[in-house]
């Protein structure tokens, strides 16, 4: 039914959320009025569930990235099967990448990697996954060696956005994809007018709605907008999540079709967890946020969002 759907473009987002630790991911529609707990992820490993692990959504199937005791796993969920797998493992295995999905493609950009003597390293290398054909391929690698980046697809490109070099300082520079000729063209300053709190801080909080780049500016909880021709960041207002408290970390901020979605803390003393979306605009100096107050009954706010993406399906 899913693949029917999808096929005759009638696909809807969805927001795939996890709060650490052993708790489930959950699926939720995008008014978060509905929502269904996913089936454990097969992994008796205790290491597994209590470290870092990355999410990213890639045609119907999620896929998750994390360690297990004797190294980086991936495991992989289809929806239409309601059920998890194990594999396929990527071909240089990594965390802390840049990465992005385009339709069945997924791409993951750079990383720290473990060389033969258990050391981590910091990679320029690319690989890419196919949902369809379950399967990994190198592609060209990027100019920099990066750590902590951000990726997305923009006009059909696919991006990645600063991060930390092998001696930990941020990087301001960009790169851009194109597939047709597998070459990088490196961008400089990219990112040379966004504040970096702390070395620690989260990679960039972007989203791409309508072919344009937003970005939630971590230190001013700021929405900026990028301008492709002129390598230049407009303001667009606040936004109504303190994402500095935490250093970005623990804050939702994606796109869902055609809004912007963000989850974070409130600026009130009490600090609880809001949701907020709007329908951005490049013309105003503030954007109308909508707080969504129709949370899940039953369903308790999670304070700190460890893992969140998309999937349309």
């Amino acid at each position: 039914m899913l693949m029917v759907i999808e096929d005759h473009g009638l696909v809807k987002p969805y927001v795939i959320m996890h709060a650490g630790a052993e708790s489930s991911w959950e699926i939720f529609d995008k008014d978060f009025k509905n929502f269904r707990s996913l089936p454990t992820i097969p992994s008796s490993d205790y290491c597994f569930f209590h470290s870092d692990k990355e999410t990213i959504s890639v045609g119907t199937q999620l896929i998750v990235i994390g360690r297990e005791i004797e190294g980086i796993v991936v495991f992989r969920y289809e929806l239409e099967n309601n059920k998890w797998f194990r594999g396929p493992s990527m071909i240089t295995p990594r965390v802390m990448y840049g990465s992005a999905s385009d339709g069945k493609t997924v791409f993951f950009a750079g990383g720290i990697q473990m060389d033969d003597n258990g050391n981590p390293i910091v990679v320029r290398t690319v690989e890419k996954y196919n949902a369809d054909t379950k399967m990994w391929t190198m592609i060209y690698g990027m100019h920099k060696s990066r750590k902590f980046s951000s990726g997305c697809f923009l006009r059909g490109k696919f991006y990645v956005l600063s991060g930390q070099n092998e001696n930990d300082k941020h990087l301001t520079c960009g790169e851009r994809y194109n597939e047709a000729t597998n070459s990088w063209e490196l961008i400089p300053g990219m990112l040379k007018d966004i504040n970096f709190i702390t070395s620690s801080q989260a990679p960039p909080l972007i989203a791409v709605v309508d072919d344009n780049l937003y970005l939630l500016e971590i230190s001013l909880n700021e929405l900026r907008i990028y301008d492709i021709n002129t390598n230049v960041w407009k303001k667009l207002g606040s936004v109504p999540v303190s994402a500095n408290a935490v250093f970005g970390w623990g804050v939702t901020f994606k796109s869902m079709g055609d809004r912007l979605l963000v989850v974070g803390t409130s600026h009130s003393w009490s600090r609880t967890t809001v949701f907020y979306s709007c329908q951005p605009s490049p013309y105003v100096e503030e954007q109308h946020w909508e707080e969504l107050k129709y949370w899940c009954d039953d369903t308790e706010l999670p304070r700190f969002i460890h893992n969140c993406c998309v999937m349309f399906a």
